[in-house]
């Protein structure tokens, strides 16, 4: 058997010694791998690290924080309402009607305005002047203005209100016929009477 060959295995140990070095470089690279892949994310992070800081400058009187603002003095004058403190609540709706400024603010505070005239324990407590000042509100209302829920929800009692209204005006009225009619047939009789008796008819209004 000559040196370096190996009958069983059919391979030269020069061969044999070049598969194990590819072996055993394999096995290097799979232990490095997972180390390279630990450490990338730390020098990722680092380098988001050093980045600066953006730093926006907006305005202080920014748009968006006023409609925050003047929508609080709805929701206050709206809180203020169903704590029954009526004075307070026209307050706000007042304020927010003039710090807004706007068709729809204008509109929302006339309403609730309105709604507090209904109100018996209110100051500003008048069946008639919240009938006006509603009907002079109700075609915008009509045409879909947009309204926040609760000042919507104050535009559907001054309907209902609005209705019976009406109804108690009608029955007023029906009452006066009814009174007006009494008062006739009770003069009639009187008459009828005086005559069966054989005395002078007393004049209407005498008794």
């Amino acid at each position: 058997m000559r040196a370096g060959y190996y009958p069983a295995m059919g391979l030269f140990d020069g061969r044999l010694t070049h598969g194990l070095q590819s072996l055993a470089a394999a096995m290097l690279l799979c232990l490095l791998l997972p180390a390279c892949s630990s450490q990338a994310p730390r020098e990722a992070a680092s380098a988001d690290d050093a980045l600066p800081e953006l730093n926006l400058n907006l305005p202080a009187d920014c748009a968006c924080s006023a409609d925050q603002e003047t929508f609080t003095f709805l929701e206050k004058g709206v809180n203020a309402l169903n704590e029954g403190s009526y004075l307070e609540s026209l307050q706000y709706f007042q304020r927010y009607q003039r710090i807004e400024n706007t068709e729809r603010a204008t509109l929302e505070a006339g309403i609730a305005i309105a709604y507090l005239s209904t109100l018996p324990d209110s100051p500003i407590y008048d069946r008639s002047a919240a009938r006006n000042a509603y009907l002079g509100l109700r075609e915008q209302v009509e045409q879909g203005a947009a309204l926040h829920d609760p000042v919507r929800i104050m535009q559907y009692a001054l309907e209902s209100f609005l209705h019976m209204y009406d109804q108690v005006e009608q029955l007023k009225q029906g009452n006066a016929s009814l009174r007006s009619e009494l008062e006739k047939r009770e003069e009639a009789i009187t008459r009828l009477r005086d005559l069966t008796l054989g005395r002078e008819p007393a004049q209407a209004g005498s008794r």
